[in-house]
């Protein structure tokens, strides 16, 4: 497929009409400017062919994302950045024209943020490998996964599929459009906030090299977003397996690995997207959410 001039599909007025619409339909609270997803209407209205000018000739500028602090149930914080409508509404025209380019390159059994995928499914494959005789499970944390995305590693992915020069330059912008703090402003040298339209398929690009590299070892894995499980067939698999995979994503992905939070068990000793597992005789089962 030829993806070097992908600028004027996000700028179609189709692809605008839905990216709108989505925006719309999700609401959302005020970015930095504090205007609200109802008076995007009359903002495009005024000044949409001056956006989409300013897209064309690499002069827009995204608005820094507002920090939100959501607590975590373990008692830590979440960090989302939302960004202003404006910026939504341009993200998600963006993701809409690269996700159909992307989800023939992602792996089957990659299901988080994805189109007609959920949870149970990542469940029931996973289920289904434990009990195909790989029942010791590799559980790696990475950690502040969103926070510390390397911005030239994944530009680096993106640049391999993608070769129109605009996309990728506003694609970079967003990476560093800063961070508004109360008042305070702050770089954003790392990461990709949570809360962006894109941020969900610039993860799913970043971890995608993961997946290949676990299907290259011949490895039974699911990955949802950042929480991924390998199911192995022993211990010193598993313990292998976890050296090996980390090594990778920490060397060459440039990600962090929490080991404290990262570790080899059994299925009923694994929580994974809130689901536990136990053994009815000699077949794992769901043991419902937890």
């Amino acid at each position: 497929m030829d993806t070097s001039s992908l600028m004027e599909q996000i700028l179609s007025s189709d692809n605008l009409n839905r990216a709108y619409l989505q925006v719309v339909r999700n609401k959302g609270a005020e970015g930095v400017d504090g205007m609200k997803y109802t008076e995007l209407k009359e903002h495009l209205e005024k000044n949409g062919e001056i956006i989409k000018e300013q897209l064309r000739t690499r002069k827009y500028k995204p608005q820094p994302v507002r920090r939100v602090e959501i607590p975590k149930p373990d008692g830590g914080v979440r960090n989302l950045g939302v960004p202003t409508v404006t910026d939504r509404f341009i993200q998600q025209a963006i993701a809409q024209v690269l996700t159909p380019i992307y989800e023939e390159q992602f792996h089957e059994h990659s299901y988080g943020f994805r189109p007609n995928r959920c949870a149970q499914q990542a469940i029931i494959t996973a289920l289904d490998m434990m009990n195909d005789g790989n029942d010791w499970i590799v559980d790696i944390d990475l950690e502040k996964f969103f926070d510390t995305v390397n911005h030239d590693k994944l530009m680096t992915i993106i640049g391999r599929t993608i070769k129109d020069g605009d996309v990728i330059s506003i694609i970079r912008k967003y990476l560093v459009s800063g961070i508004m703090i109360d008042d305070e402003y702050e770089d954003s040298i790392v990461g990709t906030p949570q809360g962006g339209n894109l941020s969900p398929l610039l993860a799913n690009i970043m971890l995608n090299e993961l997946d290949k590299e676990m299907e290259k070892r011949g490895l039974n894995f699911v990955r949802y977003a950042d929480d991924c499980i390998i199911m192995v067939g022993s211990e010193m698999s598993a313990n292998r397996v976890m050296r090996n995979i980390s090594r990778f994503i920490e060397e060459k992905l440039g990600l962090k690995v929490n080991m404290t939070k990262s570790k080899v068990d059994r299925p009923s000793g694994l929580k994974y997207l809130g689901f536990g597992f136990y053994f009815d005789k000699t077949t794992c089962k769901i043991s419902s959410e937890v």
